[in-house]
C-alpha cells in the first residue's frame, strides 16, 4: 500500500502505467472484451468496473492535451438497440481533468486500435459498449 494511491490499482498496473509514454495508449475493457486475444500486455481486474477505475487511473494518468480526442470508445453497432448510459458517467470523471472530446470508433476499428494499445485492463463491467481508450499525455508539473 501507498499513500495517495487509489487501491484499485494492482502493482502490475502502477508499473504499466509508469512505463506508458506521450502517446502511449491503454484500454479499460468491458467484461465481454476479447482482451486477452488482443494484447500481449493483459492486466486482470476482475470485480471491478469501468467508471471505478477510470477515477482511479486519471487521479495519476494525464490525458493527452496534444490531441484532439484523447480518449476513444467503441461506437454501438448499428441496428444495435442499446442505451450507452456508461458514457455520461465517463463525460463526468474525464470533464474533472479536461474537457471531454471523444473519438467514437466503429467495433472492428476499436478492436484494431486496441492492438496497437500499450496494455489492456480486463475488467467485470457489465454495461455494454463500455470499453475506453486513453491516450497517455504529458506530466507538466
Amino acid at each position: 500500500m501507498l499513500k495517495g494511491v487509489p487501491s484499485i490499482l494492482s502493482p502490475e498496473l502502477l508499473k504499466v502505467l509508469m512505463e506508458m509514454g506521450h502517446g502511449d495508449e491503454i484500454v479499460i475493457a468491458d467484461g465481454n472484451f476479447p482482451a486477452a486475444s488482443h494484447t500481449n500486455r493483459l492486466l486482470r481486474s476482475d470485480g471491478h468496473n469501468v467508471p471505478d477505475l477510470l477515477k482511479a487511473v486519471l487521479s495519476l494518468f494525464p490525458l493527452d492535451t496534444y490531441s484532439d480526442q484523447p480518449v476513444a470508445l467503441m461506437a454501438v453497432v448499428p441496428g444495435d438497440a442499446v442505451e450507452t448510459p456508461i458514457w455520461k458517467t465517463y463525460e463526468q470523471i474525464i470533464d474533472e481533468h479536461i474537457p471531454p472530446s471523444f473519438a467514437y470508433m466503429e467495433r472492428f476499428a476499436f478492436y484494431e486500435r486496441a492492438k496497437q494499445a500499450y496494455a489492456i485492463v480486463a475488467t467485470s463491467e457489465k454495461a455494454l459498449y463500455a470499453n475506453i481508450i486513453l491516450r497517455k499525455g504529458v506530466i507538466k508539473e
